[in-house]
């Protein structure tokens, strides 16, 4: 059974629509971008899929492995309080709270914030606060603290906004290493070409319509040709838009 299935979806605020008729999965091991203009319900549906606000229609299905409080949230920056005096290992250890809620954290709580600062490489930053860290730290920082959440699925909304381009792939590379490694992926971005160049399933949601399918598949579809400037990324195609 899939990690998260929505069939026929409906999602919208106040009975106003923002999409309808949305079917896809997201399955063990994927790596998922979300992509598509503004407006188009891109952080509606990840609301949707954390379980914030309820469906107008259709349904979302969760797979015995996966429970709605073991899914690691990284929110849009502007979403974020960039500026609270805590230590950068007082941030990553709080996305551990959804495990069990104590007075006081437990060995293992400690000991799984430690594992995935090393896992995202800001081990040294630990005794840093919080707010006098760069852009590209703080997202690290809140990456490590997601990880903290989960041991399956990361969903990431824009969490590239407002970086410099060599924080990006930095980001980009730290993703692809944690899918690599079994975590599944999904991502909410505007940029498109990167997102092919990483996921290997692509949903771009459109006020026409959406597309589902594998990065391949995409590449070569009304929507990929339409928005991509790039080469397909497939060995199989690598070069060739025939």
């Amino acid at each position: 059974m899939p990690l998260i299935e929505c069939k026929n979806l409906k999602m919208g605020y106040d009975g106003d629509v923002v999409f309808d008729g949305l079917s896809f999965e997201v399955n063990n091991g994927d790596y998922l971008c979300i992509v598509g203009e503004n407006g188009s319900g891109k952080s509606t549906l990840m609301k949707g899929m954390l379980g914030l606000i309820n469906p107008l229609g259709g349904s979302i299905s969760y797979g015995e492995s996966l429970r709605r409080n073991c899914i690691g949230y990284l929110p849009q920056q502007n979403n974020i309080q960039n500026d609270f005096p805590s230590s950068v290992y007082e941030v990553v250890l709080s996305g551990t709270l959804n495990q069990r809620m104590l007075p006081f954290y437990t060995k293992k709580q400690k000991q799984t914030a430690l594992d995935n600062m090393d896992k995202i490489g800001i081990s040294d930053l630990k005794n840093r606060s919080f707010q006098e860290l760069s852009g590209g730290q703080r997202q690290r920082v809140l990456l490590a603290r997601a990880l903290s959440a989960t041991t399956s699925l990361l969903i990431l909304d824009e969490p590239l906004t407002g970086l410099d381009p060599l924080a990006c792939q930095d980001l980009y590379d730290l993703v692809s290493q944690l899918n690599r490694g079994g975590i599944t992926v999904v991502m909410v971005s505007h940029d498109i070409n990167s997102a092919v160049n990483h996921a290997n399933h692509i949903l771009h949601l459109s006020d026409g319509g959406y597309f589902y399918g594998t990065t391949h598949e995409y590449m070569h579809s009304p929507y990929g040709e339409k928005f991509l400037i790039t080469d397909c990324p497939c060995e199989d195609c690598k070069h060739n838009r025939e």
